[in-house]
Parts: structure tokens; sequence; C-alpha cells
């Protein structure tokens, strides 16, 4: 038996850009982790997209030897996390994983929104907590005014708050014995056998999936045969082993260790995130509390733009799914784009990482739709119906009232931008409910917000109206009612089904003329002239019309009597007229990419 007062298991939690992976980085060279020769800056992000964008996406676990100054040597298991608000499941997932964490804070920016989330989503899970100021190596760093802010902000002592700089190294050493003093050592319980945690897994071509586990209790080595407890399926072990960074495989796995199993499980569908591993043989009573099933805010449909790579986005989706537990998706069928799935995400970011994670890791090219929202409708009958694609939505005569989804934002921003930042919310239909200081410089604004108003450029113009000073954190709060309506887009007086969309009654015009715009510059001209109509019911709120097509009847006629002319164009009138009655509506693939994709 390994001697546990010897592990220590902890996450780095912060906002983005405050300086996590390079204390990361840091830490690993300390220790002797990496090889000097294969060292590079942020060393735990190893996906391109997270190397390019400067953001943590994935959590990355690491197990590392150090040695006290009291002489004896200690396994840390540090798992680096991301910062931004949209993955804050991976944070969530960690901490499940961990005893303590390190509280990031950057000395010149201070405490920022995500600080305030995830600090709230470790005190939650009983984690000790080792607050650390970061950067006091840049000319604008106020460390006393960031103290102060961490004890009224957060309300965490800061009598043993460390000042570090992880760009340079200072003060490091004295974070990593501050984590061999403050953070407990994992505990055993009661229960005998095994019992270990899936925090997360990834798919490997040659060996299947990969499972990260955190063993709570027992051990767990090659041969011995498995069980998942969630799923019910039986697997054998074929390799365990711990993260130094790169994968490197062990005799056994044992009680507070975190490493990585690989067994004879081959489908991505099989495994859970949250999951509990245990004996086959003695199944343990009790499985671990795993995680909240996430539920996806945004949908947006993924269509293949070759038809003939529909099978292949599948396997492709399904691969992801597995290493990306937040992300959900179900096949569906469009008029206009043919064959696709209608995905979930929870936010814009992660619909964007997505989309470039298929692009790059699985070569698959695709276009996405307009994202919305989960709306309820509430019919006179008295039953509720969820709705996230207009095509679903009932008679209009039936229903009762609609609801949507509520958000509670926490922007934070400098004190001269207070009434632009206002002005945004509501514009966007929200309101403020309180503003209260965080320090001299800045204040932290509490706003209720519907969902689909955040969707598209909310984020992009918080940025511009602060000059890049705001941050933003949100928690969904329920449903409210609202005043909705489906606005229907008509092309030669008939609906076109794909570009209907579901919008508050304050938005609809705006939002028909845009499309209707849209179209007009991406429809080509016909032979008789085309309107392009949106409307809610039999209401027209927005209009714009397509010139017909006009051949020159009258060319061959120089000279000579006007009534000849007139008869040619007589005729041509006529054959118009006919043509409005019979002719049919050609819709590029161009026109429905402009309408559907987000901008």
């Amino acid at each position: 038996m390994h001697d546990l007062s010897r592990i220590r298991n902890f996450c780095i939690i912060a906002h983005i850009d405050h300086g996590k992976s390079t204390l990361a980085d840091r830490m690993l060279q300390l220790t002797h982790a990496v090889d000097a020769r294969e060292f590079r800056d942020q060393m735990l992000d190893d996906m391109d997209l997270e190397r390019e964008r400067g953001i943590t996406i994935k959590s990355h676990p690491v197990t590392m030897r150090y040695t006290a100054a009291n002489g004896i040597e200690y396994h840390f298991n540090l798992i680096d996390t991301p910062g931004h608000v949209d993955f804050s499941y991976e944070v969530s997932r960690s901490l499940a994983a961990c005893e303590g964490a390190i509280l990031l804070v950057d000395a010149a920016q201070g405490v920022e929104a995500q600080t305030v989330a995830n600090t709230h989503l470790a005190v939650e899970l009983g984690l000790e907590l080792v607050p650390v100021i970061n950067k006091i190596d840049l000319p604008n760093a106020d460390p006393a005014e960031v103290s102060r802010q961490v004890e009224e902000v957060l309300t965490i002592g800061m009598e043993d708050g460390l000042l570090i700089s992880a760009k340079t190294g200072r003060g490091v050493e004295a974070v990593m014995e501050a984590l061999v003093r403050k953070i407990p050592p994992p505990a055993s319980s009661a229960e005998k056998g095994l019992r270990a945690l899936i925090f997360d897994s990834v798919f490997d071509v040659f060996r299947g999936v990969v499972a990260y586990v955190r063993v709570v209790d027992g051990r767990m080595k090659m041969g011995d045969r498995i069980r998942f407890m969630g799923t019910g399926y039986d697997s054998e072990v074929k390799e365990v082993g711990i993260f130094t960074p790169k994968p490197r495989p062990v005799q056994a796995l044992e009680t507070g260790q975190v490493g990585y199993l690989v067994s004879t499980i081959r489908r991505p569908g099989d495994i859970r995130i949250g999951d509990t591993v245990t004996e086959a043989r003695l199944p343990a009573r009790v499985a671990l509390p795993g995680f909240k099933e996430i539920q996806p805010m945004v949908f947006s449909g993924l269509y293949p733009l070759n038809t003939a790579d529909y099978e292949k986005l599948k396997l492709s989706l399904d691969k992801l799914r597995l290493n990306d537990c937040a992300f959900s998706y179900q096949p569906e069928t469009s008029v206009a784009l043919g064959l696709g799935f209608r995905c979930g995400f929870l936010g814009l970011l992660h619909l964007e990482i997505v989309q470039e994670r298929l692009r790059r890791e699985y070569d698959v090219h695709i276009i996405s739709t307009y994202p919305s929202v989960v709306y309820k409708v509430h019919l006179k009958d008295g039953t509720a119906a969820e709705i996230d694609n207009p095509i679903h939505m009932p008679d209009p005569t039936k229903v009762e009232h609609f609801e949507e989804p509520m958000l509670r934002a926490f922007i934070i921003c400098p004190n001269e931008h207070i009434g632009d930042v206002m002005k945004l919310v509501m514009e966007r239909r929200g309101a403020v409910e309180k503003t209260e200081s965080v320090d001299t410089r800045r204040v932290i604004q509490t706003c209720v917000l519907p969902l689909n108003e955040i969707l598209i450029d909310f984020y992009d113009n918080l940025k511009s109206v602060s000059h890049g000073y705001a941050s933003m954190d949100y928690e969904h709060i329920g449903y409210a009612a609202s005043d909705l309506v489906k606005l229907d887009i008509l092309l030669n007086g008939e609906i076109v089904d794909a570009f209907s969309c579901l919008v508050h009654r304050s938005k609809a015009q705006s939002r028909g003329r845009q499309i209707c715009r849209q179209l007009k510059e991406t429809i080509p001209q016909h032979l008789f002239s085309l309107p392009i109509q949106a409307a809610i019911g039999r209401t027209v709120v927005a209009r714009e019309t397509i010139r017909a097509l006009r051949k020159d009847v009258t060319a061959k006629c120089y000279g000579g009597d006007i009534t000849r002319k007139r008869k040619l164009l007589e005729r041509q009138k006529e054959g118009k007229r006919r043509m409005k009655q019979v002719g049919s509506v050609s819709v590029p693939q161009e026109a429905f990419i402009a309408v559907l994709k987000v901008n």
C-alpha cells in the first residue's frame, strides 16, 4: 500500500489570461517533469487551437514529483483547467477529481467575472483554496489592491496569500510548499474494493477509448475485469498509466492517484464521463457522485458541405462527443441543406471550437445554421412543448404563451463605461438589477437578459463599448414569459420553411429587413419580378423586390410605326404575367448559406 499522505491532487482556477498555463509550465520545470530539450511554452495546451488562440479548452492532467523543504518526496497531480465561461463544465469536472485548488488572480487586472464563478464552484465542492497573485513583475501591478478585492469580493483571507510571477518563476517554489502544507491528502472511504471516477476521455484510433480516471478507493492493474456502473458495461484493463505530461504506463493505479485507463472498449458511445469504474467480480454498492448532466443552451444545425460526407460527419461527431460531454447532437433534415445534425452547445465559443475541431482533427467541412435557443410553448389545452426549431412550431391559434430562457449576467467594467454597458444591456431587452463597486476603478453590474439576445455579437459589443476592459460571466435562471412570433419568409407568395425563425415581436421588423436584404443580394434575377417578403402570420413587415430580367424585344424594330413596338411589348408583358403564375423560383445554395449561416 503506498503512502496517501504524500499525494496532493489540485488544479488551477482563474479568469482567461491570468497565467494558469504559464504557472503550470514553471511547475513542470521546477519538478523536472519535462526534459529541458522537449520543453515549450504552454506545455499542457497540446491542441493547435489552444496554442493559436492562447486559451485552454480541455483540462490536462499531469503527475509531478516534488521534494519539499522537509526532505520528503510528494506526488503532485495537477489538472490544468480552462478559464472561458463556455468551458466551465470542464472546470467542474476537474474540480471533482481534486482536494484543493490554486486560485490565481492577475495583479494588474484584479478579480474578474470568471474568477468569481470558478471560486464559487470550488467552495461548493469543499476544496481547500490557495490564493496566489500573479504577474507582480508588471509595471502596473497593484498586489495590495488586488489582495483587498480577493478578501472583499471572494471573501477569502489573504493572510497566507502568495505573490508570484509565473513568467519569471519568482515565488513559484513558495506555491509548491503551500500546496504541501494547505491541501489535504486524498482520503480513502470505508467502501472496500475499487471505485474510480472518469473525469475525461479521448478516442485513440489504435487503442479505442482512453478514459482519464481518479482512483478514489482500491487499486486497478492490467488484466483486471472492470465494470462501468452507469452503462453496466464490462471490460478488461489493457493498460493503466500516469501523465508525465506524456502518457506513461505503470504497474497499477492506487487510491488517490490520477491517470488513464485503456480497456477493451472500442465504441465511443459505451463510456460516460462522470461514471464510476468498479470491479466486475465485487462491484461497489454505491457509485461515486458524478457530474450533473450538462444542458446545452445554444442550438445550431451542422450540415456537410458535400452531401457524400454525411457518414464521415456522423463518425466525427461521435468521437468528439466522447471528449466533450457538453456537446449533443441528433439527426435532422433540411429542405435546403439536405441531411445533417441538430447540435447543442454551451455557448458561441463552444460552437466555434467544435466547428474548428471538426475541420482540423476530422477533416470535415461544414455549414452551420443561425444559432437558436430552446423555447417553451404553453398551449391552450394545458400542455407544454419545447421547441428549438421554428419548423416544429404549433399552430399560433392554439398557443397560450411562450417562455424563453433567461440568464443573470455579472459584468465587471470600469466606472467610465457604466452608461455604455447599461445602454447595451437595455438594447438587448435586459435590465440592470444592481451595481456594486469592486474597487475605486471598477464596478460589478448584475443584469437579467434573455439568452437569445447574447447569442450572436453581445460579447463583441461589450468589449467594444468598454474598450476591451469589461469581463462577463453568466448563469441560467430558468424561463420567463415572452412575446415571441414566428417570422416567415415568402418568395413570390410562397413560404420557404428553411428561412423561418422565432424572434421577439419588437425585433421582428429589423430581422425581417435584414433577411430580405441578404436574399435580394444572393438570389439571381428571374424572367419575372420577384417579391421577397417577411411576414408574421398574414401581416407583411418587410419587403424587397428583385427586378425582372428584360430581353430587348424591340431591338429589330428600327424606325417605322410605334404600334409595332407596342404590340411586341404587350406580348412580352403578357408572357411575364403568365410566367409569374406558373414559373418556379430557383434559390441557390449561397442564398440559404447567407441567411442561415452565423455572420
